[in-house]
Formats: structure tokens, C-alpha cells, sequence
């Protein structure tokens, strides 16, 4: 815990109720409630002020739906990140809420006396700078939905920084929102269909036989989700796009095919449906079971491999980890009987 924090512990209750305080008090940092859209961001998200809750709005009006969807996780160790500065107060709201803050305190308090000069006597700004009032924002710190309990969303425990409408933050802060960094929190935002694969013969499948696997590629079609400032006029789109399946069998006593257990996608189809007549062809993709699984059955898991880009309206954009998104189904496999006369 930094010194900062541990000298305002005893502000927990006196400003557990003011919104953008994380600075303010030890532990994380309160979540920020982002707006959901499923239009376009300059709606109701113009009308957003650095005192709002939320300054990030989100678009989901072309991401994954349904109830079987789900969120893809990188196939790396990456994450989005847990925390990241953003406008939040303007002048005059950052000198109420100060005000109402240190009245409760003790004038000659540490913490007190150290904000007071941030703040107000030049050291670095004069009055919380609102002889600039209208001309920029107070950045301040969030902490990304889901992630409160994560130590990495203690990083940003800066006290509030200024900056001018249209000057970019000052390069020390890092975890400064950048689009970027909005392509970023909207990968978290992504949905994708579930990967519940069909499979032929359907029920239950027989040892040694070619058991077919694909999926329904109308549904398999690139999502994207739009993730915008608009107090900044700064938005990025994250596209993901599914690229392959893997299948893993759930047991050792299986071949794959192909041998890698991983069907590309090609001419906008995952694998082939299974037709009459075509039984003893290999599929492009499937599976053979080498045993009866008995009694139960078998976990086949069917993970889809999505690639994701990003675009931005400063024209930034590129590439971020693939995503990944699977599904367990059980599949019986029975012995071949053969009948003696």
C-alpha cells in the first residue's frame, strides 16, 4: 500500500459515498459503470459529462447474442487492462467534492495539507484550475468492471490529473485511456456463438468409425463490438473473426482429422456435414474412437479460435491476441457387434 493511501484510511466512510474518490481511500478503486449502447455511441453518450459515472460507451449492437454465446479469452496470458485513467470531473465538481472532503478532516492532517496543495496553492495547480473551466477535464482513475478484486487495478493510484480539451495526457501516466487501450476493454465486450459441434452418426458413434464434425457457419461470421469517449471524440472498433476449430476428443484412444485436430475454416465452413453414400471417405473433420467408452461416454470439447483486429478513428489500429471459446458435449461410442449363426 502506497504512503498516500495509508494516510487517509480513516476517509473509508466519509467518502465510501462520493463518486470518484479512488484516489481518496486505501484498496481498490471503485468500478466504473460503463454505458451499454446498442447504438450508435454519439446518442445518449454525447450528452456524458466528466462527472458522470461512466465515460466509456460501448456498442454491441453487431457482437455474438443468444444463450448459448460467450466471452472469447486470450490463448495468451494478455488481459485487458484492470485500470485506466479517464476524464471524470470537471474543475467545478472536483472543488465540491475536495471541499466536502476535507471538511471532515482535521486541517492539519497529512493527507489534507498534501491535497489541498495538489490542489488549490500551485503545487502543481492553482484553485483546481477553474480558471480553465469548460477548457478540459480532470482524469482520474477506473477500475474495469469484473476486475475490482484483481491487484493489478491498484496501478492506477494517481492522484487526479488536468488536462486540456484536445492535448494528449502527459506521458508519465501510462494507464492513460488511448484507443488502444478502448480497443482493448472492448475485447472483453466480445461475444461468440457457442462451439457445440454437430457430429454424424448423431447419439452415439461406433469404435473405428469416422464420426464427422461441423458447424453451423451461418453462425460463424465476424463480431465486433465499438467501444467510444465521446467527451474525447475517440472511439475503436475490436473485430473478432473465427479462424479454426480444434477438436480434442477426450480421450487418448482417438484420432483426429485432421491429425492436428485442427480445422481450418475454409470457404466460410468449418468442417462438412456428413451425406449419404460418403461413409467411407475421411472427414476434413472429425474423429475416430478407438474404444467404447462403456457405461458413459466420452467429453469431446470444441474450441473455435477467433482472430481479433482493431481499427480507431485516429487510424491506429492492428492486432491483439486470438481469443478462444469452447464447448463440452458427451458423445457415446459403442462396440460393433456382430452377430454368429
Amino acid at each position: 500500500m502506497s504512503a498516500r493511501r495509508s494516510t487517509v484510511a480513516f476517509l473509508v466512510l466519509v467518502t465510501a459515498g462520493f463518486p470518484g474518490t479512488a484516489w481518496a481511500t486505501p484498496g481498490p478503486a471503485p468500478s466504473v459503470t460503463e454505458v451499454d449502447s446498442d447504438t450508435s455511441a454519439g446518442a445518449d453518450g454525447d450528452k456524458l459529462t466528466a462527472g458522470a459515472s461512466g465515460v466509456i460507451v460501448f456498442n454491441r449492437s453487431k457482437n455474438g447474442s443468444g444463450k448459448s454465446a460467450g466471452t472469447v479469452t486470450s490463448s495468451t496470458s494478455w488481459t485487458p487492462p484492470a485500470c485506466y485513467y479517464a476524464p471524470k470531473h470537471t474543475a467545478k465538481e472536483l472543488d465540491a467534492q475536495m471541499r466536502q472532503v476535507w471538511g471532515t478532516s482535521s486541517p492539519s492532517h497529512e493527507w489534507a495539507l498534501k491535497t489541498q496543495n495538489y490542489f488549490v496553492n500551485g503545487q502543481p495547480y492553482k484553485d483546481f484550475n477553474k480558471d480553465k473551466e469548460g477548457e478540459g477535464y480532470w482524469w482520474d482513475s477506473y477500475v474495469t468492471e469484473g476486475r475490482e478484486a484483481d491487484p493489478a487495478s491498484q496501478e492506477c493510484d494517481e492522484l487526479p490529473f488536468w488536462v486540456d480539451e484536445g492535448d494528449a495526457p502527459p506521458p508519465d501516466r501510462p494507464q492513460a485511456i488511448t484507443a488502444e487501450t478502448l480497443a482493448q476493454l472492448a475485447y472483453a465486450e466480445i461475444r461468440v456463438p457457442s462451439t457445440e459441434v454437430d457430429l454424424a452418426p448423431e447419439g452415439a458413434t461406433k469404435v473405428n468409425l469416422p464420426t464427422w464434425a461441423w458447424l453451423d457457419t451461418a453462425e460463424f461470421k465476424p463480431v465486433s463490438v465499438t467501444a467510444s469517449v465521446p467527451m474525447l471524440g475517440l472511439s475503436a472498433t475490436t473485430t473478432a473473426e473465427p479462424v479454426s476449430l480444434k477438436i480434442a476428443p477426450g480421450t487418448d484412444d482417438a484420432v483426429t482429422y485432421p491429425a492436428s485436430g485442427q480445422c481450418e475454416i475454409r470457404d466460410g465452413r468449418i468442417g462438412a456435414p456428413y451425406a449419404k453414400g460418403r461413409a467411407d471417405e475421411t472427414p476434413p473433420c472429425g474423429v475416430k474412437y478407438l474404444r467404447s467408452s462403456g457405461e458413459g461416454s466420452y467429453q469431446l470439447q470444441a474450441t473455435v479460435t477467433w482472430k481479433i483486429s482493431w481499427t480507431s478513428t485516429t487510424g491506429a489500429g492492428g492486432d491483439l491476441p486470438d481469443g478462444e471459446f469452447g464447448a463440452g458435449q458427451d458423445v457415446v461410442v459403442q462396440e460393433i457387434q456382430a452377430v454368429n449363426r
